[in-house]
């Protein structure tokens, strides 16, 4: 039972989620974990070494690093039913976010700014099957 709304000014009252609610999310969240592994199998499958799962900077996380053939690629994650839809839930703010994020990450890398790198896409589908768009943030 909610005994709060979010938006209730009165922050004196706890707040405890439904059950529903958080089954959701954990469900969400066990399900990203999986799209991610899908992933990151896919790339391994094709000769790249993992570097960083969930990765977190001060500007956001990056849900995985690759390296792949020298060129370092921040791959961001979606899992969905329409590849449509996960296209669209990338907006430009999450992509400016993962930017400074992996500009970030660069800086603890020896060559720095200078090391070769690409942002990739992958979406998941309800099947576990990843398509991955390399260079996928274009001009969003």
């Amino acid at each position: 039972m909610i005994t709060q709304a979010r938006c209730d000014p009165d922050f004196t009252k706890p707040h405890t989620e439904t059950p529903d609610r958080a089954r959701r999310g954990a469900h969400s969240y066990f399900k990203g974990l999986s799209a991610e592994d899908s992933v990151a199998r896919w790339y391994q499958a094709r000769g790249g070494s993992i570097l960083e799962h969930r990765w977190r900077g001060t500007a956001g996380e990056i849900d995985l690093i690759i390296v792949e053939s020298g060129v370092v690629v921040f791959c961001e994650v979606k899992s969905s039913k329409c590849l449509t839809r996960a296209i669209e839930a990338l907006s430009p703010r999450q992509v400016m976010r993962l930017r400074q994020t992996a500009a970030e990450y660069l800086g603890t890398l020896p060559a720095g700014e200078l090391t070769e790198m690409r942002f990739d896409f992958a979406v998941v589908d309800g099947h576990g099957k990843p398509v991955i768009m390399q260079n996928g943030f274009g001009d969003v």
